[in-house]
């Protein structure tokens, strides 16, 4: 079976944990070139050689995506070094619960400069580089509290209802570039920031879940991969829900 990736140049934010290294491991597989970014230097390093290890040409890149500036000297490093860019996966983002009367003007800040701002700006470079390769697809990360809500979750809940109108309207944007944007909402994953939760609120969560599991980080991946390549050619400004029948 041909690779599904072959050939295209992928890059992933957040990658080095969770559900971005997932998607990491698969595109390797998959024969993407790779681009993996992360905040912390350093962090890359074991699943960087994860990929390599399937074949893959890796590339490290370590930035802030809130800073507008960083964002664009890491993309001038792609032009530099790949000549362009096919995918853009904006899987980095950071959650912080609060109910509204706690919520400070600082988590605010931090959520959407993160988890809006920041998948703007990687949008941004990606989209030109994208351009001059004929096309693209860029993969969004929002969350099932982004399309249902969820109490204790409005600043969260926001910002990924924004990365949705965001997806939309890039899509129609973009479209004539031939470069398609998508989003996925996650549900409840066994991710590092669910185990962050304690057991009563884990149970409950996973109790909410029609088929009677927490979903897997590479559950996410496979459907990254799908939006990743041409089975999806004209698919563009969609939201997927990948939360296994999950009810809030």
């Amino acid at each position: 079976m041909a690779e599904l990736l072959g050939g295209k140049i992928c890059l992933i934010t957040g990658a080095n944990r969770g559900i971005g290294a997932a998607t990491a491991r698969l595109f390797a597989a998959q024969g993407a070139e790779l681009w993996l970014t992360a905040r912390q230097q350093g962090s890359l390093d074991s699943i960087a050689a994860d990929c390599q290890a399937s074949g893959a040409t890796v590339h490290c890149l370590y930035f802030d995506i809130q800073d507008g500036t960083q964002v664009r000297q890491a993309f001038a490093q792609v032009q530099k070094v790949s000549k362009g860019l096919d995918v853009l996966v904006n899987n980095a983002g950071i959650l912080q619960d609060a109910l509204l009367g706690m919520v400070t003007p600082e988590q605010m800040q931090s959520v959407y400069a993160s988890n809006v701002f920041g998948a703007l700006y990687n949008s941004q470079y990606a989209a030109r580089l994208m351009a001059r390769r004929g096309g693209g697809s860029i993969i969004n990360l929002s969350s099932i509290i982004g399309s249902r809500g969820n109490a204790g979750q409005a600043v969260y809940g926001g910002s990924k209802a924004a990365v949705i109108g965001m997806t939309q309207s890039l899509a129609k944007e973009l479209a004539a570039q031939q470069i398609r944007v998508n989003a996925i909402a996650p549900g409840f994953i066994d991710t590092d920031m669910a185990r962050q939760l304690d057991d009563k609120l884990f149970q409950q969560r996973l109790d909410s879940i029609a088929m009677g599991r927490i979903g897997q980080p590479a559950d996410i991946a496979n459907c990254a991969l799908f939006l990743a390549s041409e089975l999806s050619s004209y698919i563009t400004g969609q939201v997927i829900g990948v939360d296994g029948g999950m009810l809030i």
